[in-house]
């Protein structure tokens, strides 16, 4: 895209601590490629550029931490869940919130969009915030095949046939409704809705201590 960030400014002073942060992982080559890629793919949605550079760093760092999962160059502790959706804007972070509320450390979430909006939905944010659970610090962001190399468990919610599909993972697909546009007691049954599944799968996950 022709807004790239000038590698003069500040996307050279990300890309160099990256560099530092995985020089045993990944030549600097590789970051420089999977950070312009990222930013490539959120500026297609970003409404405030503004914040660009910090969530591109963001992204970046969650496909090198998942490349590095993929490519067995880091161990693996925990298991690790994907949950996708179109959007990343309502039911896969909603999930997200709820696992990490119910399994802690225990179990490492990522999330992705088939197609991610610009932002989280207000009324998402509104139940989780009701519920004790922010999403102040996520974005919308899309699926990469770094991310779903890396699952062990992929829940998709609405995501059809654009949601790929790589051997040796468990798939589930939860027929959830989709939350944008609805009256805010309709969001908080798929808020519940959505937590029942997470308690099940966290059992099932986590067997010994759920």
């Amino acid at each position: 895209m022709d807004h790239r960030p000038d590698l003069d400014t500040g996307a050279a002073r990300i890309i160099n601590q990256l560099a530092y942060r995985y020089e045993n992982l990944f030549d600097r080559d590789r970051i420089e490629e999977l950070f312009h890629d990222s930013y490539d793919r959120l500026g297609e949605t970003a409404r405030v550029t503004v914040f660009l550079p910090t969530l591109v760093e963001k992204l970046t760092v969650q496909r090198l931490d998942a490349l590095a999962q993929a490519e067995g160059k880091v161990a693996k502790r925990v298991p690790e869940v994907l949950f996708v959706c179109v959007g990343n804007a309502g039911r896969s972070q909603m999930a997200a919130a709820l696992t990490r509320q119910h399994a802690g450390t225990r179990v490492h979430i990522r999330t992705g969009g088939s197609n991610p909006h610009e932002a989280i939905y207000p009324e998402v944010v509104q139940v989780m915030t009701e519920a004790g659970l922010s999403l102040e610090e996520e974005f919308p962001k899309p699926l990469t095949n770094e991310v779903l190399a890396a699952a062990d468990v992929v829940v998709t919610m609405g995501c059809g046939e654009s949601c790929p599909i790589l051997p040796g993972r468990r798939y589930e697909d939860w027929d959830i409704d989709d939350p944008a546009g609805q009256p805010m007691e309709q969001v908080r049954v798929i808020r519940e809705g959505i937590d029942q599944r997470v308690r099940t799968l966290v059992a099932e996950l986590l067997p010994a201590s759920a």
